[in-house]
């Protein structure tokens, strides 16, 4: 009998654990804005430089956009071919809902057509509206490299034909990143009307200042170009970017006519808050707000001719965009007070529904205006299942696969942003 040793149980191998991987870098959820931008840049050449600059065009956006008449309903249809990228239409509609205020149904709608769909600044359109029952053809012919341009309009099937401008303007131009100058005419002006207008504007670093020349329909002044009523003229300091990824900002003085002083302000914020959907990625950290702040003040400088709200005008308003489906506006001025909530779903085509509430200050009630809005524009956006871009808080490099989120750095070359968030064209 021989006692076998028992033989040692064989050692458990111990695994090293592989040390953690590093979490992603934190992402900031970056929604797109709910206008598309280029829709309001795309006739700037059609027009003065002098109307579209100063913050004009942005507190317009502001002031506006959103906030439906009170006891209509407006619905509103923007489509592009996806055979022919350079063809959109747009239509628009506008119904009582209140019986008080009419069954009158008004309705326009505006075929355009522009040469190059990254340059949408030589275009053809035609409108047509019954509102004020007519035909309009507009067209514009920019040349970038040379930085002139020719412009017109000509109303068509107009039964009522009061003004010169009636009959037709045409004009040409002359644009640069800090220059802009340009004159407009009227072909067929009526007897002892002025025909033309014009304007000049600078820019310097961020100081802009113009002046323009824009008589009175009817003015039949015999030395039109020494009367102050025919004059605006305006200076503005502006600070940051055009994109609107980039906080900015711009105040500005006008005096329009001799008569009217303007005080004007605008902001534009951007900020990024913790993400709360519990649907996110985890390495989604915060999501981009934008916030738009605007005021305009206007008194007159004639104590004699006092406006219906007296010698002065104040009102302000603000906006506040959460993510990409929804926007809440507020406006306050002297006579009536309004707040706006939009909600928009990104389907294809998308849909915007908007409800606004206006407060009477004098007879202290409330109206309500609706709004519906369809939009097949943006079709980079639309191929895919999220519209939301990614931006990497880190200066790091990531790639993505075809349907995912966008990536880009959070300090980037403007080239390599979307068309949403590319800054605006800088000629004047």
């Amino acid at each position: 009998m021989g006692n076998a040793s028992a033989k040692p149980a064989p050692a458990k191998e111990t695994r090293r654990r592989k040390p953690s991987e590093e979490p992603p870098p934190a992402k900031v959820l970056v929604p797109p804005l709910l206008n598309y931008p280029p829709m309001a840049e795309r006739t700037r050449m059609s027009v003065p430089a002098y109307e579209v600059m100063f913050g004009k065009q942005s507190l317009h956006n502001l002031f506006e956009d959103y906030f439906d008449p009170a006891g209509n309903m407006t619905s509103k249809i923007m489509l592009k071919a996806s055979e022919d990228p350079h063809v959109d239409l747009t239509a628009t509609m506008s119904a009582a809902i209140d019986e008080n205020r009419g069954t009158e149904v008004k309705g326009d709608a505006l075929f355009h057509w522009q040469k190059e769909s990254d340059d949408p600044h030589t275009f053809v359109d035609v409108l047509v509206s019954t509102s004020n029952p007519m035909w309009q053809l507009r067209s514009c012919a920019y040349y970038p490299k040379y930085g002139i341009g020719a412009f017109g309009t000509l109303p068509l099937l107009m039964t009522n034909r009061v003004r010169s401008e009636d009959c037709g303007v045409m004009g040409v131009r002359y644009g640069s990143e800090n220059l802009s100058l340009g004159a407009s005419f009227v072909p067929f002006p009526l007897s002892g009307e002025v025909p033309f207008g014009a304007w000049l504007v600078g820019r310097k670093g961020n100081l802009s200042a113009g002046v323009q020349y824009k008589p009175l329909s009817g003015n039949k002044h015999p030395m039109p170009f020494t009367d102050p009523e025919n004059w605006n003229c305006a200076i503005s300091y502006s600070v940051g970017s055009t994109s609107p990824l980039s906080p900015s900002s711009i105040f500005t003085l006008e005096l329009a006519r001799s008569t009217q002083l303007t005080t004007s302000f605008y902001q534009h914020m951007v900020f990024q808050r913790g993400v709360k959907n519990p649907s996110e990625a985890k390495d989604v950290a915060d999501i981009t707000n934008y916030v738009d702040f605007g005021l305009e003040f206007t008194a007159r400088t004639d104590k004699d001719k006092p406006t219906e709200n007296g010698n002065s005008l104040f009102q302000l308003a603000a906006s506040w965009q959460a993510n990409k489906n929804l926007l809440l506006k507020g406006k306050l001025g002297p006579s009536k007070s309004s707040a706006a909530m939009a909600i928009k779903s990104w389907w294809r085509p998308s849909f915007t529904f908007s409800v606004t509430a206006v407060f009477d200050h004098s007879k202290r009630t409330i109206s309500y205006g609706v709004g519906v809005r369809t939009e097949d524009l943006r079709l980079p956006s639309y191929q895919r299942d999220d519209p939301n871009y990614i931006m990497l808080i880190p200066s790091e490099e990531h790639q993505t696969s075809d349907g995912e989120r966008p990536v880009f750095e959070a300090h980037t070359d403007n080239d390599h942003l979307p068309t949403d968030f590319r800054p605006v064209d800088t000629r004047l």
